[in-house]
């Protein structure tokens, strides 16, 4: 990506506001559907860094509380803006972008893997800006919601930011900051791969059961007529 919105670039363009900047930017990728073309998870882990190398003297514990603070409300502001707005987006029965049977998948797949997508959803670049506005628009639990958007934005907010205070010292690590988060990203989605092809193989085992019954119910049939007179 260009120097400009590199994680680097960007935070020491922010100067001596280099806190409140990330703050903003955390909040805004978290639940105002835009910023999400920015580099989130590098520009946690390079803050950590900084923090490390003291370009940002403000303490790792406080600069974790309160990234952690901003993703959790931008959440909150997400899912307000999904319930709010969601019924008129979705209420046009002609509209090929939001359509209201969107909302019902989603509704569907928030009742199934809720819990588990809102904390995973938050290492994946994009997923999670607007999967918060879709859980509004599902109308998902609010307390369920907002509990593992806690959960979420603590683990990815303050514990990107702290690998990479720890991490960021270690030259080959500091070399390789984009190379280390994707691998970050691969390792936290690998539960969902592992329960979509669960729940394909469950869907196998139904529709099999569905046809022997089927199958079955027709050989009774069959037996039947050649009994009767």
């Amino acid at each position: 990506m260009p120097s400009w919105l590199s994680a680097e670039g960007i935070l020491r363009g922010l100067g001596p506001y280099v806190l409140l900047g990330l703050a903003l930017i955390v909040f805004a990728e978290c639940g105002l559907l835009v910023g999400f073309f920015l580099p989130g998870d590098s520009l946690l882990f390079t803050a950590g860094l900084f923090v490390a190398n003291g370009y940002i003297s403000t303490p790792l514990w406080l600069v974790a509380a309160v990234l952690t603070l901003c993703a959790f409300a931008g959440n909150v502001a997400g899912y307000w803006i999904g319930y709010k707005a969601g019924p008129s987006l979705f209420s046009k029965p002609d509209s090929k972008l939001f359509k209201k049977e969107y909302v019902d998948k989603t509704h569907e797949f928030f009742d199934k893997y809720g819990s588990r997508a809102i904390v995973m959803a938050r290492f994946v670049p994009i997923v999670r800006t607007f999967i918060t506005a879709m859980a509004g628009v599902g109308r998902m639990d609010p307390k369920k919601y907002f509990t593992y958007s806690a959960v979420g934005g603590l683990a990815w907010a303050a514990g990107v930011t702290v690998l990479g205070y720890f991490l960021g010292q270690i030259e080959f690590v500091r070399g390789n900051v984009e190379m280390i988060l994707v691998l970050i990203v691969l390792v936290s989605v690998i539960p969902i791969v592992f329960e979509v092809l669960r729940s394909r193989k469950e869907k196998k085992v139904a529709a099999a059961r569905t046809d022997n019954l089927v199958e079955n119910a027709n050989e009774v049939t069959q037996r039947i007529d050649r009994v009767q007179p």
